[in-house]
């Protein structure tokens, strides 16, 4: 079996302190054992406003906070999966929200551009990505030792066509910053979902406090099998969530259920 581990922090507008607070959930995680890690999104950077994240935005290869995450996997050995930073568009007032990928060997191997992008609006609380975010084109997968994974984030739980496209995988990852409002409503009903109709294991890691800028993120950072039962959870708080990846359990469900040959459309 494979350990993996998410990562649940409650980042601030300072990325020098949001890379402290990595290092040390990381480190954590892979003192105990986890050989692939996810880190949740926006754990760079949640600035007092939107365009904050514009300010920091990193070309592709370079950029302190890509240097941090190959240093740190290449350092503890692991598979490292960026939860999301801000990548530079050809917008200058916008960003990519990207996933980014990297090997043990801290090479960067995978990467996935957020495609769905949150907008939700309920009495004072209100929010609208496409402001300050180029929304990705393409689905995203890499090849782990245990598997195919999937690469989602966030809002993208709420649109299963995405899942679909990826194809059969071990592992789904979803970096999330879900809002305390929607994700008490939907948060893991949604990765139940995921995880049971594409008979996987579902690993998310989510942010979960109240952060400088006022917001309130859900949290439950959570590992999920593909029967679809919770594994493991951290309601709130910074944390590490961790469990094993059972490939042969994951064969044995979609042998005796199999619906995934079933499909008709």
């Amino acid at each position: 079996m494979n350990t993996v581990a998410a990562i649940q922090m409650i980042s601030s507008p300072s990325v020098s302190d949001n890379l402290a607070t990595a290092r040390r959930l990381v480190s954590q995680a892979a003192q105990d054992g986890a050989q692939l890690v996810l880190l949740p999104e926006y754990w760079a950077i949640m600035g007092l406003n939107d365009s904050d994240k514009v300010k920091v935005a990193e070309p592709l290869g370079s950029g302190p906070i890509q240097d941090f995450m190959s240093g740190l996997a290449r350092e503890l050995k692991i598979w490292l999966i960026g939860g999301t930073l801000p990548l530079a568009s050809e917008d200058a007032e916008k960003v990519i929200n990207t996933t980014l990928v990297y090997n043990p060997q801290g090479e960067h191997v995978g990467r996935y551009d957020k495609i769905h992008l949150f907008g939700f609006t309920k009495g004072t609380e209100s929010y609208n990505e496409s402001k300050t975010i180029v929304p990705g084109q393409h689905v995203g997968v890499f090849d782990a030792p245990f598997g195919k994974v999937g690469l989602s984030v966030c809002y993208d739980l709420r649109f299963p066509e995405l899942f679909r496209a990826m194809g059969p995988v071990a592992l789904i990852v979803l970096p999330a910053a879900f809002t305390y409002t929607t994700g008490m409503a939907h948060w893991e009903i949604l990765l139940r979902a995921r995880a049971i109709e594409n008979q996987c294991y579902v690993l998310a890691a989510a942010q979960g406090g109240n952060h400088p800028n006022g917001r309130r993120t859900w949290g439950h950072s959570m590992l999920i099998d593909p029967w679809g039962a919770v594994k493991a959870v951290l309601p709130e708080g910074e944390g590490v969530v961790r469990g094993e990846i059972d490939l042969a359990y994951m064969d044995g469900v979609r042998e005796s259920l199999p619906a995934l040959k079933h499909r008709t459309m």
